[in-house]
Formats: structure tokens, C-alpha cells, sequence
């Protein structure tokens, strides 16, 4: 039977590997989960598209939108569908 010894260092030198690996993990999620609603501007900076094809995209159905007041939101999974190809959900 093998025994190995765990040290206070070797359990402090695994905190910090384990919260850089969280932040890691953590910093590249919040990008995305702070913009789950993006406007017409962010969308066509996003996609590299015209006004008008992104007028064209909602007019034929292809990419859901939410009016408020005057102004479109899109939904970001709608958008991330779009670029995989994927139809977009209704």
C-alpha cells in the first residue's frame, strides 16, 4: 500500500491552480452570459452584415427578433444557430 503525504503547501499550491483554472473557465462564460440580448448594431458587427441583410434575415424568418419600443433585439442562441447553420426556433 502506497502513502503519500499531502502538505499544506502542496494543498495551497492546488487552491491556486484550481481558482486560475475557475477564473479561466469563468472569464470566458461571462462574456457570453452578460449579452444574452444583443441590438441591431452588435449583430451586424458580430455577423459582418449590411442593414439590409440583416432586415432580409428577419423578414424571411431566418433570424427571430423582439421588438421593443423602436428598437430589435435578437437573441444570442438565435445568432450562435445562425452561424452554425442551425435553424432558428421560433
Amino acid at each position: 500500500m502506497l502513502v503519500e503525504i499531502i502538505t499544506k503547501e502542496d494543498l495551497q499550491l492546488f487552491r491556486r491552480q484550481l481558482l486560475e483554472d475557475l477564473r479561466q473557465l469563468l472569464g470566458s462564460r461571462q462574456t457570453q452570459a452578460q449579452k444574452q440580448v444583443l441590438k441591431s448594431a452588435e449583430v451586424r458587427k458580430l455577423l459582418k452584415i449590411s442593414p439590409a441583410t440583416l432586415q432580409t434575415l428577419r423578414i424571411n424568418g431566418t433570424l427571430p427578433f423582439a421588438k421593443i419600443g423602436g428598437t430589435i433585439y435578437y437573441r444570442y442562441e438565435d445568432i450562435e444557430r445562425l452561424m452554425d447553420g442551425k435553424e432558428a426556433r421560433p
